[in-house]
């Protein structure tokens, strides 16, 4: 079978074609950042306290009505309990003066059945302001990110095989839209449970927006430039609107008006539809050469090229088209050749999002300002994405997923033993496995993709990405765990990164290799032969080049 690469090779890599395709489908993972990311405001708990009907109570009583409770040191209103109202209203009533009549520990104590006043410093309203997540509700809070990233699992499990079956631009247009019209909606949800089902499904079209775009621009593009716009061009598009969001939060500080603008920027990219083409490795595989050859015409219009004669020669794609006759599906992932390879594809995949994500949402306890808190936990992306890219293209895979977990687990261990009153140190270290973290969720997927054959490859990345999703749904329970013993996040974080670690060690390396197009290909590993080349000259063989690489990140 021919190589696509072989075949196209007369484009170049930098013409006008591949810059728009370059430029239009980093801008759009911009909307992913504000996505992923928007629930670390939206789930942000003002300080509170018990509501207090308007009754006849004295000044003195008016003050002391909510009790004092000492937290971190420091005394602060009790946010889930008051003093019976009935009792105090009575003493009130009698003249009596808490603390020099009445001794407060002595009073009986109720839930605030009033329910709650928030502080409005920070924000103006919440989803836990608007709809009381707080105290017997206070579940709601961690359980509506996760369900979020459920609809992220459930997403990359359904796109892989959606993207697979119909393509790849379809799938990315449709979750675009999918994504808008459920933020819309959202700000329009007149209750947590309304909220909740919409936010599910955003976090299907979430997903599966990115990994459309991701799969779809490193099929398109080739050899360097391809390493570039997935290691760089889609994690900067990310990371810009990471680094937004905090920006868009600052100044509205509503969450309802926050969304209504979140949302409007999904529409500015569906002019798109017109410019950004579908995958010609894609058609191909599914036997449409004629649709194939057509896109490549229109690239080198656009680029300024002659068209050879014939682009791709249909005997040399018969052996796809027989994989596609083959209908591969996710059970195909466990066959004997592949088993191995999903089983800790998966496992490293759940560790390093469990990471990731649970040291991005912990952002809020990293300052007192938690803008500033998000601001720097997104600008900690760029130099992980710039140091992915150098990775992918100078270092095999293997080593540099293990090191990216080495150096994401060390310092959460040595967390436990920062003195409490050098707080940056702390920070320095969580973001330093944040780092870690970051790197190696953006080379983990170019990893993935690299390893499977183009009929399969989205669904290997969609399924091992459904595994990787249960770690970003139980990353903010994990985080609740601190109640129990402050570091204890940390410590199960760093331990399963040194076991991922461990176990990446067995994955096959695939750097410098071809893409494969089928699964004899795949087996085939190091030393790839093609039975055709340029020209149609058959029983040949070629060295592979040492630079045909595929990114992603996540």
């Amino acid at each position: 079978m021919r190589y696509y690469e072989d075949s196209i090779a007369f484009l170049g890599q930098w013409g006008r074609f591949q810059k728009v395709v370059f430029v239009l489908l980093s801008a759009s993972i911009v909307p992913n950042g504000f996505g992923a990311f928007n629930l670390v405001f939206l789930t942000d708990v003002p300080s509170h306290h018990c509501r207090v009907r308007d009754v006849n109570l004295t000044e003195d009583w008016q003050k002391n009505i909510i009790p004092f409770k000492v937290v971190d040191g420091k005394p602060e209103l009790s946010r889930c309990s008051r003093y019976r109202l009935d009792v105090v209203r009575n003493l009130s009533a009698q003249g009596l003066l808490p603390d020099k009549d009445v001794n407060l520990t002595d009073l009986e104590q109720e839930a605030c059945v009033d329910g709650w006043i928030y502080n409005t410093d920070i924000y103006l309203a919440t989803i836990v302001s608007e709809f009381d997540l707080v105290c017997d509700d206070e579940w709601k809070q961690p359980f509506s990110a996760s369900v979020f990233f459920l609809g992220s699992l459930c997403g990359s499990f359904m796109s892989g095989q959606l993207s697979d079956k119909f393509g790849r631009k379809p799938v990315l247009f449709a979750t675009i839209i999918l994504q808008t019209i459920c933020t819309f909606a959202q700000v329009y949800s007149t209750s947590w449970l309304m909220f909740t089902i919409l936010l599910f499904i955003n976090g299907l079209g979430q997903i599966s927006n990115f990994v459309a775009a991701l799969v779809l621009g490193a099929e398109v593009l080739t050899d360097k430039v391809r390493v570039l716009y997935s290691s760089l061009g889609t994690c900067f598009g990310f990371a810009l609107g990471y680094m937004m969001l905090p920006l868009f939060a600052y100044f509205i500080r509503d969450w309802r008006y926050l969304l209504l603008a979140l949302s409007v920027v999904g529409t500015a990219y569906l002019p798109a539809w017109w410019l950004i083409p579908e995958s010609p490795r894609w058609l191909l595989s599914q036997g449409r050469v004629k649709e194939a050859e057509a896109i490549v015409k229109k690239a080198a219009k656009w680029n300024k090229l002659q068209t050879p004669a014939i682009i791709f020669e249909e005997s040399c794609y018969n052996e796809t088209k027989t994989d596609v006759k083959e209908k591969y599906n996710v059970l195909d992932l466990l066959k004997n050749q592949a088993r191995g390879t999903t089983l800790i594809v998966s496992l490293v995949s759940f560790t390093i999002t469990a990471g990731y994500y649970g040291l991005s949402f912990d952002t809020p306890q990293l300052h007192t300002n938690p803008f500033v808190s998000c601001f720097i936990s997104a600008a900690v992306e760029f130099p992980s994405y710039v140091s992915s890219w150098l990775a992918l293209l100078y270092l095999p895979r293997r080593l540099s997923v293990m090191g990216s977990l080495f150096i994401g687990a060390v310092p959460l261990f040595l967390l436990q033993l920062v003195p409490h009153d050098l707080s940056y140190l702390s920070l320095s270290l969580e973001m330093l496995g944040k780092y870690g973290f970051t790197s190696g969720l953006s080379m983990m997927f170019a990893y993935t993709a690299e390893l499977y054959p183009t009929p399969l490859r989205n669904t290997a990345t969609g399924t091992t990405g459904t595994v990787s999703r249960l770690g970003s749904c139980i990353a903010p329970f994990m985080l609740k765990m601190r109640l129990w013993f402050k570091y204890l996040p940390y410590i199960l974080l760093g331990t399963l990164s040194i076991l991922s670690a461990f176990a990446a060690f067995f994955l096959p390396e695939t750097f410098g290799q071809h893409l494969p197009e089928n699964f004899e290909q795949m087996q085939r590993g190091k030393g790839m032969k093609c039975p055709c080349v340029n020209g149609g000259k058959k029983n040949r063989t070629r060295r592979v080049p040492k630079q045909s690489n595929i990114a992603y990140s996540v």
